[in-house]
């Protein structure tokens, strides 16, 4: 194998129409050295496929169907020879509509992850094409042949040692002979079904095929040009950083910064492959280098956004001077597979949020009936929602004088709900309204970054 193997990822928007696809068609021919390709869905695509997952009347399927195939054939019909491909499409539309029937009698997380797997396949199949009219030796490869998982639908936890043995036997020849365009975000499970990796999960799936493949680089190909001091549509003066490490990145993405997937860089930074991010409607603008360490890293790095937050507030007497309760109450939770990101805790009270990060699950789905019972039974329950997380990125944030000063005299104006601050050094974190929460980035952009 070229030990300067490269693997590149594309998200939806760069593969959402016929121009998109060329021009990510162009980013790939540019590097010799780009041998393997990850696509996502066409932009659109894949939350269409989620509503039919969720089970519609026949009238919804057959509207959501439509605008499926709207999207798909405005690509088809620019290209040279259609007949093939449109065959190929209209297999792929006749298991989708298979799929959203049996979804609409019954739904599984099963089925979704089946219905919503159409959408990467599409999408590798359409951009094979595209290359090949352009006379490129291209090859589609399904990478559920490879991509082995765990059986939790929806969440899927890659086998990385499965992983390694079949991409060497399967996928390593095939990038020596041709260039190899293949899905991200799904995988399947011991006994062949379908899987994903959650929302996002193409980052993912490029991440661990170039660590299983041992590639020189991983390159995410987005719609913008790198990764900012926050996102530029809140805040037009947010700046690119030029060059970030794996720890900051990994706070950003967690924390809603819609750039990097969260689990993208673990196996990225196992095995200390760089990534880099940058914006196929603009290659020449330059990127973001992820990388293990940077020189003089900042106190104040970037700042994230994450909405759609439910706050639990849990008040028992019984939590006051006595143990367990905590206990029990995280006993619940996991017995529900909730996982919990923010807690702040007073002598008769928990408040926590729910941690929804890379999955295809809501915080209303996840706060069931069977779960607020259980916990009504130990305790008062008091549910928030239209909440926003805004985070702070930084270095040593917690051994650092003057934090307060600078970050809270922003915020002065604003209500803040919750503030969690000191269990780690890279994040300082706070809920607010959400109709707050863009003028408090705002307020803090120009705090932190603009004078």
């Amino acid at each position: 194998m070229s030990q300067s193997l490269i693997v590149a990822k594309f998200g939806g928007t760069s593969v959402a129409d016929f121009d998109a696809m060329n021009r990510s068609a162009d980013v790939v021919l540019s590097d010799a050295n780009t041998r393997l390709v990850v696509l996502s869905a066409s932009a659109g695509v894949t939350n269409l496929l989620v509503s039919l997952a969720e089970g519609q009347e026949l009238e919804q399927r057959a509207y959501l169907l439509d605008q499926i195939r709207t999207i798909q054939y405005a690509i088809i019909d620019r290209l040279q020879s259609p007949d093939v491909i449109r065959q190929e499409i209209d297999r792929m539309l006749e298991n989708i509509i298979m799929l959203a029937e049996a979804a609409a009698l019954a739904r599984s997380t099963a089925l979704t992850d089946e219905l919503v797997s159409h959408g990467e396949l599409m999408s590798s199949l359409l951009f094979v094409e595209i290359l090949r009219e352009r006379q490129v030796n291209a090859e589609w490869f399904d990478v559920r042949k490879v991509m082995r998982t765990s059986d939790r639908f929806g969440r899927a936890e890659p086998d990385v040692a499965e992983l390694k043995t079949l991409a060497a036997a399967q996928l390593q020849p095939r990038t020596a002979e041709a260039l190899v365009i293949t899905q991200g975000f799904i995988g399947s499970e011991g006994k062949g079904r379908t899987t994903t990796l959650g929302r996002g999960g193409s980052d993912y799936t490029a991440a661990l095929l170039g660590e299983a493949l041992q590639a020189t680089r991983v390159d995410i190909w987005t719609d913008v040009a790198g990764i900012y001091t926050t996102d530029p549509r809140v805040v037009p003066q947010a700046k690119r950083i030029e060059e970030i490490t794996f720890e900051e990145a990994a706070e950003m993405a967690i924390f809603g910064a819609k750039v990097l997937h969260p689990a993208t860089l673990l196996p990225a930074v196992r095995s200390d492959i760089p990534v880099f991010v940058g914006s196929s409607k603009d290659p020449a603008a330059g990127g973001t280098r992820v990388c293990n360490e940077t020189k003089n890293p900042p106190l104040f790095r970037a700042l994230a956004l994450r909405r759609k937050q439910t706050l639990l507030t849990l008040h028992s007497l019984n939590m006051l001077h006595a143990h367990g309760f905590l206990a029990e109450v995280f006993a619940i939770l996991a017995r529900h597979s909730i996982s919990v990101d923010l807690v702040t805790t007073s002598e008769v009270s928990v408040a926590l949020t729910l941690d929804t990060t890379g999955s295809t699950s809501t915080a209303d789905s996840l706060l069931t009936q069977a779960l607020l019972t259980e916990l009504s039974s130990l305790c008062r329950v008091e549910v928030e929602e239209n909440l926003a997380l805004v985070a702070i990125i930084g270095n040593n944030l917690s051994k650092a004088c003057g934090v307060g000063k600078e970050v809270f005299g922003a915020l002065d104006p604003f209500n803040l709900r919750m503030i969690c601050y000191g269990a780690s050094s890279y994040n300082l974190c706070f809920l607010v309204p959400t109709p707050d929460a863009e003028e408090v980035v705002r307020a803090l952009h120009k705090n932190l970054f603009e004078s």
